[in-house]
């Protein structure tokens, strides 16, 4: 069929849908939602996200007896009873002839067209893709509605390029090229690719370059939503064959994008929707670093507990600048009804930080509780002591405090933050940013207890970033969670950090301050350089070398890390592994 048939545009239609992994009559609702929507749209073509019938990443769910038939059946129903009048691109888990492919079913019209295999497989960081599926072999391109479609997933058009991984395909067929050699106009591409600060700038490169290079229009739409540790952030857009945007969709929300694809026309397309100006706005590109964060943090918070089957969260409210953003980003997910401050202190905590953890709460609407510790702290120090006692150790509390002592105080807090979760149910919110998890300024037991780290690859110097932000934009906030003024207060910002943990301490006692602490993290963590390279770039060696050493040194407690939401190139976690014993620095 050719294009002289058509006397309009094809209509594209590019979901960001938010599946739950394993829930597969849920995600198959929301793909027949989009396929409505895009039907009511008049589109000739509707994308879903990579493995969008049964959700990114599936991991070890796919060697489940019965998940992959299961997820091919549901899929097999869609295709056959709700494309009529469309054709729709499917991402499933599917048994191909060498092992499992991680494939796309396209369907038209009730019936089954064609099928295409991911042939690049991501390995590296969260990626493990070479575990479970097998790499794809040929090219797909279908006409539809008078262009000529050429299929894709994810890291078929990425090639490790947006994360520094390009050598792993690097003999590799390129199925970008084969897609150009069998004719394709307009390079779809699904993806479920996870958030990172600066890896969307990449990804916009990458298909501009391959746009202006191959002279044909690409449009990519990626999963949304949070699973586990990962946040997707949809963003769905469309290029031309001049590499020009053409239409941008949403970040961290649902959304079916529609716009008009002409390739044989004068290269020139005309979104759905986006006004008349011809310009394009992409939330994406144009979103302050602070604003990608404190969204990408809320969805994943939002998302974790509900898929988890929570409903509310606990944490604890020291009045320092960690817990205030977490705790403002927990009321952002769930609403201040479904979040409890539990403000600890202690003999070492400052009458300003109560202070200050009281106005957060009622700035934002959040139960606050307090909950002194004083007394606790002497029960437990009597009980230790008789041991250290017996052993002939230096007794607790005869000297200023030591790590034992300050240790005791933390696990307190834990303690109680647990059995508050225990009694009331609630998901408690550890609150650690990366620089102190980075050195293993943090307690065991103490303050990393919980089952979700919404900072824990935030560093220090950023959270410091998102509480400006949030104060900042608190009108614009504030008009969606329920509060007229700048949340934190003034003094939680402006104080030195400290875990008053022992007199008139400061984080600084221990640490180099943090804007030196931070890219020091930074180059050894997600630029994996070493320390030699972070001193010829003029850091102190000695620095250097101690921070390199205590970040090797408290890998252990890491391992025993709650869950972190990953927001960088590299985060604690299961994306990156590292030994515990290590004789290397």
């Amino acid at each position: 069929m050719g294009r002289g048939e058509y006397d309009r545009a094809m209509r594209l239609a590019l979901a960001q849908l938010n599946p739950t992994i394993g829930a597969i009559e849920d995600n198959v609702r929301l793909i027949e939602r989009a396929i409505e929507r895009a039907r009511e749209g008049g589109a000739d073509l509707l994308v879903t996200p990579e493995l969008s019938v049964c959700g990114y990443p599936p991991k070890d769910l796919l060697l489940r007896e019965g998940f992959v038939a299961r997820c091919a059946a549901e899929a097999k129903r869609i295709g056959e009873t709700k494309t009529a009048g469309i054709a729709v691109l499917l991402g499933c888990p599917l048994a191909v002839e060498r092992g499992l492919g991680n494939s796309l079913l396209l369907y038209r019209d009730n019936e089954l067209l064609d099928s295409y295999d991911k042939r690049l497989l991501p390995t590296y960081d969260v990626f493990d893709e070479d575990r479970y599926f097998v790499a794809g072999k040929r090219a797909v391109v279908h006409e539809i509605a008078g262009v000529r479609v050429g299929l894709s997933v994810c890291e078929d058009l990425w090639k490790g390029e947006d994360v520094g991984f390009a050598d792993q395909h690097a003999r590799d067929e390129d199925p970008v090229a084969a897609l150009i050699d069998a004719g394709a106009q307009l390079i779809v591409n699904p993806s479920g690719s996870p958030f990172v600060l600066g890896k969307g700038r990449r990804h916009r490169e990458l298909l501009v370059r391959h746009a202006r290079r191959h002279g044909v229009w690409v449009a990519s739409t990626n999963q949304v939503g949070g699973n586990d540790e990962l946040i997707f952030d949809g963003h769905a857009c469309v290029y031309d064959s001049r590499g020009e945007l053409v239409a941008a969709g949403p970040g961290f929300e649902e959304d079916v994008l529609i716009c008009e694809v002409d390739p044989s026309a004068s290269k020139e397309a005309h979104p759905v929707g986006t006004g008349t100006s011809g310009e394009v706005h992409d939330p994406r590109l144009e979103a302050p670093a602070e604003e990608l964060l404190f969204r990408a943090l809320t969805l994943g918070v939002r998302d974790y507990v509900r898929k988890t089957g929570f409903e509310r969260v606990v944490l604890g409210l020291s009045g320092g600048i960690d817990s205030a953003v977490t705790a403002v980003i927990a009321t952002a997910a769930l609403g201040a009804e479904n979040v409890t401050c539990l403000a600890m202190p202690g003999k070492y905590s400052s009458e300003h930080s109560v202070a200050d953890a009281r106005e957060l709460c009622e700035r934002i609407g959040a139960r606050f509780v307090l909950v002194p510790i004083e007394d606790a702290f002497e029960g437990a120090r009597v009980t230790i002591d008789a041991g250290f006692a017996e052993i002939g150790e230096r007794l607790l509390g005869r000297a200023l405090p030591d790590i034992a002592e300050e240790n005791l105080q933390s696990r307190i807090r834990g303690m109680v933050v647990m059995a508050h979760s225990n009694r009331t149910g609630e998901l408690v919110l550890t609150t650690g940013n990366k620089s102190e998890l980075a050195v293993g300024y943090c307690t065991l037991y103490g303050d990393m207890n919980g089952g979700l780290a919404i900072l824990s690859d935030v560093l220090k110097t950023r959270v410091f970033g998102i509480a400006r932000w949030i104060n900042e934009h608190s009108s614009e906030i504030g008009a969606e969670l329920g509060f007229g003024s700048p949340p934190i207060p003034q003094s939680t910002i402006e104080k030195p950090p400290s875990a008053e943990l022992a007199p008139d301490q400061r984080d600084s006692d221990s640490l180099p301050a943090y804007d030196v602490l931070d890219p020091i993290v930074a180059g050894l963590i997600e630029e994996r350089l070493s320390p030699g390279s972070l001193v010829a770039r003029g850091f102190d060696e000695a620095t250097v070398l101690r921070i390199a050493k205590l970040i090797d040194r408290n890998e252990y407690k890491r391992k025993q890390l709650a869950t972190g939401l990953k927001v960088s190139e590299v985060a604690f976690g299961f994306g990156r592994r590292m030994p515990i014993a290590l004789g290397w620095v």
